[in-house]
């Protein structure tokens, strides 16, 4: 049955799962009579609390675009804080207001990001017009009217979230400390940050024309003035290129993206004796590349941020100079990718994922070889302190109890890959004496032992120069201290696109290769529209489709014999004995992955679709909102092998790229497997009477606590991104689904190929990045076989001839 109008509008309220007692409710504000749909947020998830209200016009309007706005936020020591609203829910491509105590006013400024970096002054339109203030020692409220504030253009960059739908996602986030000051970088939030779901219904008033002219006086509305620098202008013309030329000569391979796939295909071309250029956008990771990102207690070392596995949370605190700064979504745009930033998960490939959903060539016999060579180069370790001691296995012990007593087996997973239903384990890595290594220790390694092989950093890729299905070399587009100009191929030579699914997806829309709409935006851009390749040149093809992810459901327990352990804190101040312990032996805590992974456990859901849904959990000693106990279990639920929902990706004016349809849930079938494995989980804690849910509460259902999560990545979303390019016998060209043949070729081309995530037809059983290098050793054999890239047109992937 369906729930109350009041029960979804509470559960909707963010990822807390606020009680009703907290849910929204009407209020009408004393000095200005307006009255107002309000979320409050209490001091249990932000110090001072926030809250926000706001009032919509009677009726949808034409534009719907305006709305006015009540914030309350904290005052702290000195008159110095910031309270925020998203108006898209997430932080990226979305128009932000910051509001802040400015001695006895208040100011406001509207920012920008285009990812998750710092923001920038917003160019557009939007327009505050302040009705009313207070400030106090402890707080200050704002009320204003917000034009033009549902629908954005941040220099191409478009967005909206109009009043119309049923329900809006509003994000909030709180600082204790001032605005940063024209020519400083706005600093991470420090005090909480969220999102709830409000239902613009219950906000439509039949007054708010009156609340308009009462306080504009029937006069148009001027901005309210700010202390933040003066915004950039909106550019009218392309940027030049900032960097210097790039060295001549010219390559067979052209490999661009050094991370999980890109690394590994690279070593293996190069391996060949072939001459390879590998191209990374980012900086150095790791030290004994080069790296210099690293706390002041790493001072002195030769070890970075991504060298230490404990450090491996700080981007989700400290991104600056890490995360990519031109996509919606958290990634790693450095040396090695999302294998330098993860918590390095390591798995055996589950033999069922090749053969559930790849074509000829890919199934899971077809792997073996290119799997036993992958294992072989990157072992990893179930323990990775270099004592042989697991750290503070409390969490651990706890869950397994429960697993254990409800007939769960427990495994060594990558000795039996094939084992993930009703089983569970402590998780492999891929660290080696202590540090963080994967495919930066190993592949690349061996690499750049070779003269035949060249590593560019720091240089992004802007388009693949091509005629027709033909790439003649890459055009470069510079970086801090990185390289303008192009890169040239040799006669015969191939580029293999590894930038990620987000990186390769848009340098594929940027070379003219991909849907119709997607490439008419890159043409009306102004950075890339005077220099577009021709209309007639453009190869529609289904890139940006098939979009997955893991679904992630985080459910949170807690048992008076788990603890805590602060890796954030380790970050600035470490534990002088743990910090001693692993600088000397590379041993103790610091040397696993954060938070305290662990345990990790299967089972497999069969659908009334005859489809059986692989669910992965994945705990950690860490808690998650409301729970703020230290003695608190995320478990975060991961719906992948057999998942039918699927997503896309598009490219705006700006050219950044964006998650456009999210990939979550869309198909009951998938809806009903992650209630059904949550209810199966239940079971399993009830094996310990100690353990105590705390999300979902316990007089929530369920159902409607999986209904009241919102299907956005900002809420679903695990980081494993997948299936832009998939891989596939129906091409594209002709109606199919697949954006490569079974070589990695694109469809249409003669040597461009795609080597990465984004080739994965489905979704897998664990974290991906193992299955990415396995896939990679596999496609630089294929490429290898093929030898020189044909000048015959009948050579091309999927090319019709008469």
């Amino acid at each position: 049955m369906k729930g109350s109008t009041f029960f979804k509008t509470a559960s909707l309220l963010s990822p807390l799962l606020f009680s009703s007692a907290q849910a929204q409710e009407s209020f009408t504000h004393a000095g200005t009579g307006i009255t107002f749909l309000r979320q409050q947020v209490d001091e249990s998830q932000t110090t001072g609390g926030y809250e926000f209200g706001y009032a919509l016009p009677g009726t949808p309007t034409g534009s719907n675009d305006e709305y006015i706005g009540y914030i309350r936020g904290a005052v702290h020591s000195g008159g110095k804080g910031w309270s925020g609203v998203s108006h898209g829910g997430g932080m990226p491509n979305s128009l932000l207001l910051v509001a802040y105590p400015n001695g006895d006013s208040v100011g406001t400024r509207f920012v920008f990001a285009g990812g998750y970096v710092a923001p920038n002054d917003y160019t557009g339109n939007a327009t505050l017009t302040q009705f009313a203030h207070t400030v106090t020692d402890t707080y200050f409220e704002v009320i204003y009217r917000c034009q033009w504030c549902w629908i954005w253009n941040q220099n191409g960059a478009t967005g909206q979230q109009l009043p119309t739908e049923e329900v809006q996602v509003i994000g909030w986030a709180q600082h204790m400390d001032s605005p940063p000051s024209a020519g400083q970088s706005w600093r991470l939030h420090n005090n909480g940050q969220s999102q709830f779901g409000i239902q613009p219904a219950n906000a439509r008033k039949t007054e708010y024309d009156d609340w308009v002219a009462k306080y504009t006086n029937g006069t148009t509305p001027t901005p309210t003035p700010s202390d933040g620098p003066t915004p950039t202008p909106t550019p009218t013309a392309p940027t030049s290129c900032v960097g210097t030329p790039a060295p001549t000569g010219s390559y067979d391979y052209i490999v661009v993206g050094a991370g999980a796939a890109g690394i590994p295909v690279a070593d293996k071309l190069s391996e060949s004796g072939k001459s390879v250029l590998l191209i990374e956008k980012g900086p150095p990771s790791l030290g004994r590349f080069g790296g210099t990102m690293k706390p002041d207690w790493l001072e002195g070392t030769d070890l970075t941020r991504f060298d230490v596995p404990g450090l491996c949370n700080q981007i989700w605190v400290d991104s600056a100079g890490v995360a990519c700064s031109d996509i919606d979504q958290m990634a790693g745009c450095v040396l090695g990718g999302g294998a330098a930033v993860n918590a390095a998960l390591w798995w055996n490939p589950t033999p069922h994922d090749w053969d559930y959903s790849w074509p000829t060539g890919w199934r899971a016999a077809d792997m073996k070889a290119a799997t036993d060579r992958t294992f072989k180069r990157i072992p990893g370790t179930q323990v990775p302190s270099m004592d042989g001691i697991r750290y503070k296995p409390e969490g651990f012990n706890v869950l397994a109890t429960a697993l254990r007593a409800d007939g769960w087996k427990e495994i060594s997973p990558n000795e039996v890959p094939d084992q993930k239903n009703r089983t569970f384990a402590d998780p492999p890595y891929m660290y080696e004496n202590g540090q963080r290594q994967g495919p930066l220790g190993s592949y690349l390694v061996t690499a750049m032992e070779r003269k035949n092989f060249k590593l560019w950093m720091n240089t992004a890729v802007r388009r693949i120069i091509r005629d027709g299905g033909k790439a003649t070399g890459v055009e470069l587009d510079g970086g801090d201290g990185g390289y303008c100009g192009t890169a040239d191929l040799n006669p015969g030579g191939r580029v293999i696109v590894s930038a990620g699914v987000f990186g390769s997806t848009k340098l594929l829309f940027r070379s003219g290769i991909g849907p119709k709409d997607q490439l008419q935006t890159v043409q009306n851009s102004v950075q890339d529209g005077p220099s577009f390749i021709n209309e007639t040149e453009w190869i529609d093809l289904p890139v940006g489709k098939n979009l997955n992810d893991h679904v992630n459901t985080d459910l949170v327990i807690k048992h008076p014999n788990v603890s805590f352990y602060d890796f954030y804190e380790a970050w600035s101040d470490p534990i002088p004995n743990d910090r001693e312990m692993y600088l000397e032996k590379r041993s103790g805590i610091l040397a696993q992955s954060a938070p305290n992974i662990g345990p990790m456990f299967w089972e497999y859901i069969p659908g009334a679709d005859g489809i059986q849904r692989a669910i992965q959990y994945q705990s950690r000693v860490e808690p998650s909102p409301p729970a703020t106990d230290n003695t608190s279990m995320t478990i975060s639920q991961y719906l992948g092998t057999g998942t039918v929902s699927r997503g896309a990706l598009s490219i705006n004016g700006a050219l950044n790229m964006f998650v456009s349809t999210p990939p979550y849930l869309q198909d009951k079938e998938d809806l009903a497997a992650v209630i059904t494995s949550i209810k199966h989980l239940q079971q399993v804690i009830s094996k310990v009477p100690g353990i105590v849910w705390e999300v979902p509460a316990a007089n929530v259902t369920v159902e409607d606590f999986v209904n009241s999560i919102p299907k956005t990545p900002a809420r679903r979303r695990s980081n494993h991104w997948i299936g832009s390019s998939k891989i596939g016998t129906d091409s594209g060209l002709n109606g199919g689904t697949s954006v490569v043949d079974l070589n990695t070729q694109v469809y249409g081309t003669e040597n461009i190929h795609v080597v990465d995530a984004s080739l994965f037809p489905g979704h897998i059983v664990t974290n991906p990045t193992s299955y990415i290098v396995v896939v990679a050793e596999h496609s630089a054999a294929k490429i290898l076989a093929l030898g020189s890239g044909s000048q015959a047109p009948g050579k091309q992937a999927g090319a019709v001839r008469l």
